[in-house]
């Protein structure tokens, strides 16, 4: 048996709807509760010293399962990412790997320097923004669809050739307004809850929420696999989660908004290890 038929007869074991219903509605409740237990408390930014990636969090089961890659089921969409690279696609009938040749190499490092700046747009563009730029650039193409099964693959392949590298999220005097506007939005309070992502993941990241551990919200693993969802998801994926969670109005894949939190929540994270891809609860 392949390690694709293993990961696949290990997912089947649970009925994924029953589970993210589950889970779903704790989460709200728990949401709830915690909006009155941080109540004002004031969020500062955890020393470089004192970050801990989502991994160290997790229950020994949960890391098992990551770190064996016959195991892990996110494996099944770096699987599938690699084969898209190797496909021909678009007007233009090439690959990815026409250009870019060996992923192993030719992308070893760059999911770890992204968002980065785009001349063209003069603003920061996520690593999911640039593949479909290549896509629609270069292959002639449409874009694919944000959450898509090949988005996420093919995402999940770049990304994995980084897998053990640092995050290395460079700023310039182009980056610094967006930088600011993603540390701006990490702080303040939002929705109905009236809370702010640093009153959990910078004041209370040593508790617990729904029975899951709050960690510092280091993006380390993205994108990753998750218990709650029964399948992979990009960082956006969860930062839309959490502002539906604090019943906060949410913004449209690849808005601007999420583009700038996502650069600041890598740049916090610079010098730690990638670990795509990463499974969660």
């Amino acid at each position: 048996m392949g390690r694709r038929q293993r990961l696949l007869g290990d997912r089947d074991r649970s009925d994924p709807r029953r589970v993210s219903v589950r889970i779903g509605v704790r989460s709200r409740l728990a949401l709830a509760v915690a909006c009155i237990l941080l109540g004002f408390a004031a969020a500062a930014e955890i020393p470089p010293g004192e970050r801990r990636s989502g991994y160290e969090f997790m229950s020994r089961e949960t890391r098992a399962m990551q770190d064996d890659d016959t195991g892990n089921p996110g494996t099944l969409w770096v699987l599938d990412g690699e084969a898209l690279w190797k496909r021909k696609a678009g007007a233009s009938d090439r690959a990815c790997s026409d250009c870019h040749g060996d992923a192993r190499e030719s992308m070893k490092a760059v999911a770890a320097r992204y968002p980065a700046f785009d001349p063209a747009l003069r603003r920061p563009v996520n690593l999911e923004q640039r593949i479909n730029a290549c896509r629609v650039g270069r292959q002639k193409a449409p874009a694919l669809a944000y959450e898509s099964r090949d988005l996420l693959a093919l995402t999940a392949y770049v990304t994995r050739q980084s897998r053990g590298l640092p995050i290395n999220i460079t700023i310039d005097a182009r980056t610094r307004p967006f930088l600011e506007a993603g540390r701006e939005a990490f702080f303040r309070r939002q929705g109905q809850l009236n809370l702010a992502c640093a009153q959990c993941h910078d004041d209370h990241w040593s508790g617990r929420l729904a029975g899951s551990p709050i960690t510092q919200a280091h993006p380390t693993g993205y994108p990753l696999y998750r218990l709650e969802w029964q399948g992979l998801g990009s960082l956006e994926r969860r930062l839309r989660g959490c502002l539906t969670g604090v019943r906060a109005e949410s913004y449209p894949y690849g808005a601007p908004e999420l583009v700038d939190l996502e650069l600041y929540l890598m740049w916090r994270a610079n010098g730690m290890r990638m670990e795509t891809p990463a499974v969660r609860p």
